[in-house]
C-alpha cells in the first residue's frame, strides 16, 4: 500500500512544487520512497509515496509503460498478477519491475477501461493515456482503497487523502450539509466532510479528457431474485464446498509479499477464520496481534489466545486502556478524516502502531465477514422479523429478545438506543426499515441534541435517511430481492466503505504504513456469498 496523488489540467501548467507537497504530505502511507512524474507540458503530474512490499528494489513509481506514453501510479495489492503478468508477456508487453502494480498498466494497454473487470484485490490508482489525452483513475470495488478528487481552478487533483488535496492548495472548508447528513443518517459513498472534495465511489473509474470529466460504474453487488433462489438447487454442503474453495484461494494469494506478513486476531469467527486459514498455507508460524482490554465485557483476548493455540500461531497481545483510547483520539480523527463517534478507530490505530513497532507492514484482517455473512445484531434481527415464512410471532420475539440482551453491550452501535422519528419514507421505498437505518435515525436524534438552533433550522425537515437511498440504484438493484440483501446492501452502500474500510480500516492502518489485507472482501467471494440462499 501507499500514497498517492495526481494533477491534471486542460489549459494550466502543474506546479511540481505542489505536487512533491501533496505527495510529501501522505509520507505516512509511503516512507520508503517517494516519486512524482510530470508530462513534457507539464499539464500532467503524478505522484507517489511508497511502502515497498513486493518488488524491494526495483518497483519505485510513477511506472511508465514500453513507449512512456503510459505512466501509473498505484496505491494498493493487484493479487495473481503473476499469472495475468504471464499471458501479457506472451502478448508481447514488455515489463520494467517485478512489482504487482505494473499489471494495471498492461491490462490497460490490452483492455483499456476495461482493465478494471481483470483487476483482484484492493486498489486506488491513476494513469495518465498520452496518444489519448485521457487522465484513467479507479477505485477498488468495495472502496478498501480511498480516493479522493477535487476541481479548483481549473485543475482536477485526486489523492489518496484530503490532506494531499489541502496540501496541493485546494481550500479547506465544511460542507456543512453532508456535516448534517452523516450525523443524522447514513453516509453516502461519493461525498466528504469537506466542500468541493468527493470520493471516487467504490466500484468506479473516473476519466478525464479536455473535453471533460465522467464516473462510471463497473461492479455492483449482484444479490438474487426471490426466484432466483428459488431455482437455487445447492444444497447446503454443496455451498459451504464452494465457499471454502473460493476463500481458501483469496487467503493464499493475500500470502504473496516479500517481507513478513502478521495478523490481526480478535475472539470473534471472521479474524479467527482468516488465521486458520492462513496457518494452514504457511510453512511457519504466524504471528497474531490482539488488542486487550482491562473492562471484561470488552476483552476478547482469551478467545483469541486460545485460537491462536489452535492454529499455531504466535499470540502477541497488546494491552490499553480507556487513558491510551483518549490520549490518542485527535491523532486519530486526524488520519480519519470523517466523523467519529466512538473509541473504535483509535483502538485500530493503537493496534497497527503496535504492529509497525514489532516490525511489520502488511496484516490478514478480518473485516467484510460481518457486512457479506449478515453476522450483526441487526442484521440477525431483520432476518427474524422480515424473512419470516410461517413462524409463530410469539417465538419470533422472544429470539429477537434473546438476541437483544446478549448483545446489550452494541445497543446504540448496531442496535438502536432511543427514538429514532419516523421512517415511512424509508419503508416506502424498501419495503421495510432495515435495523441499520434506525439505529442511524435514533444516533442522530440524540445527535441533534448537541446542534445550535441556528444550525439545526438550515436542515429542518431534512429526511437523511430517504436521500442516502435517493443516491443509490436501488430499483436496478434491489427490486424483487428479499429484505436480509436489501439490509446488507444499504450497510454496504454506507458503513462499509466510510466507517469499516475507512475508520476501522485504511485510515488506521496506514497511519503507522500498516497493510491490511481482507479476504473476505476478494470479489470473488463475495459474489460466491452473494448467490447464496437466505
Amino acid at each position: 500500500m501507499c500514497g498517492i496523488a495526481a494533477f491534471f489540467s486542460s489549459d494550466k501548467r502543474i506546479s511540481a512544487k505542489r505536487l512533491k507537497r501533496a505527495t510529501n504530505s501522505l509520507h505516512h502511507r509511503g516512507p520508503d520512497s517517494q516519486g512524482t512524474w510530470l508530462s513534457s507540458n507539464q499539464r500532467v503530474g503524478l505522484g507517489h509515496a511508497r511502502l515497498s512490499i513486493i518488488d524491494l528494489t526495483s518497483g519505485d513509481q510513477p511506472i511508465a509503460n514500453e513507449d512512456e506514453r503510459i505512466h501509473i501510479t498505484v496505491n494498493g495489492e493487484f493479487y495473481d498478477f503473476e499469472r495475468q503478468r504471464r499471458e501479457l508477456e506472451r502478448r508481447g508487453h514488455l515489463f520494467r519491475t517485478r512489482s504487482d502494480s505494473e499489471i494495471a498498466l498492461h491490462l490497460y494497454e490490452e483492455f483499456g477501461a476495461h482493465c478494471v473487470q481483470q483487476l483482484r484485490g484492493e486498489f486506488a490508482f491513476v494513469l495518465w493515456d498520452e496518444a489519448n489525452q485521457r487522465l484513467f483513475a479507479a477505485r477498488d470495488r468495495f472502496g478498501i482503497k480511498p480516493l479522493h478528487y477535487a476541481v479548483y481552478d481549473d485543475t482536477l487533483y485526486l489523492a489518496s487523502e484530503i490532506k494531499a488535496l489541502f496540501a496541493a492548495g485546494v481550500p479547506a472548508r465544511w460542507d456543512h450539509e453532508y456535516f448534517y447528513q452523516i450525523a443524522t443518517g447514513p453516509a453516502m459513498s461519493d461525498r466528504t466532510l469537506f466542500g468541493g472534495v468527493y470520493q471516487v465511489p467504490p466500484g468506479h473509474y473516473l476519466t478525464a479528457t479536455p473535453n471533460g470529466m465522467r464516473i462510471l460504474r463497473y461492479w455492483e453487488f449482484n444479490f438474487p431474485t426471490a426466484n432466483e433462489l428459488r431455482a437455487d438447487m445447492r444444497d447446503e454442503s454443496a455451498f459451504v464446498e464452494e465457499f471454502a474453495a473460493v476463500f481458501e484461494e483469496a487467503v493464499r494469494l493475500r500470502m504473496r509479499a516479500d517481507v513478513p506478513v502478521g495478523c490481526y486476531l480478535s475472539g470473534g469467527l471472521d479474524s479467527c477464520a482468516v488465521l486458520g486459514f492462513a496457518a494452514r498455507l504457511s510453512s511457519s508460524p504466524i504471528q497474531a496481534f490482539t488488542l486487550t482490554f482491562d473492562q471484561a465485557a470488552y476483552d476478547e483476548g482469551a478467545l483469541a489466545r486460545e485460537m491462536a493455540v489452535r492454529a499455531g500461531a504466535n499470540f502477541r497481545p497488546i494491552p490499553i486502556k480507556q487513558s491510551d483510547i483518549a490520549d490518542n483520539f485527535a491523532e486519530a480523527i486526524w488520519h480519519s478524516e470523517t466523523l467519529c463517534g466512538n473509541g473504535h478507530g483509535v483502538s485500530k490505530f493503537l493496534l497497527s502502531r503496535a504492529v509497525r513497532d514489532a516490525g511489520y507492514k502488511v496484516v490478514y484482517t478480518g473485516e467484510g465477514s460481518d457486512e457479506i455473512f449478515g453476522g450483526y445484531i441487526h442484521f440477525r434481527i431483520d432476518m427474524l422479523q422480515h424473512n419470516t415464512q410461517g413462524q409463530d410471532p410469539a417465538e419470533v420475539e422472544r429470539l429477537v429478545q434473546q438476541l437483544e440482551i446478549a448483545n446489550s453491550v452494541s445497543r446504540g452501535m448496531l442496535m438502536p438506543a432511543g427514538k429514532t422519528g419516523s421512517l415511512e419514507s424509508v419503508e416506502r421505498v424498501l419495503g421495510f426499515v432495515p435495523g441499520c437505518l434506525k439505529v442511524f435515525a435514533a444516533g442522530g436524534q440524540q445527535r441533534q441534541a448537541l446542534f445550535d438552533a441556528d444550525f439545526k433550522a438550515l436542515f429542518a425537515g431534512r429526511d437523511s435517511a430517504r436521500l442516502f437511498l435517493d443516491s443509490l440504484d436501488v430499483p436496478a438493484v434491489l427490486k424483487g430481492r428479499d429484505p436480509l440483501n436489501k439490509s446488507l446492501f444499504v450497510w454496504a452502500k454506507s458503513v462499509l466503505p466510510n466507517y469499516i474500510l475507512n475508520l476501522l480500516g485504511d485510515r488506521m492502518e496506514m497511519a503507522h504504513s500498516v497493510e491490511g489485507r481482507v479476504p473476505f472482501l476478494d470479489h470473488h467471494v463475495v459474489e460466491c456469498v452473494c448467490g447464496a440462499p437466505v
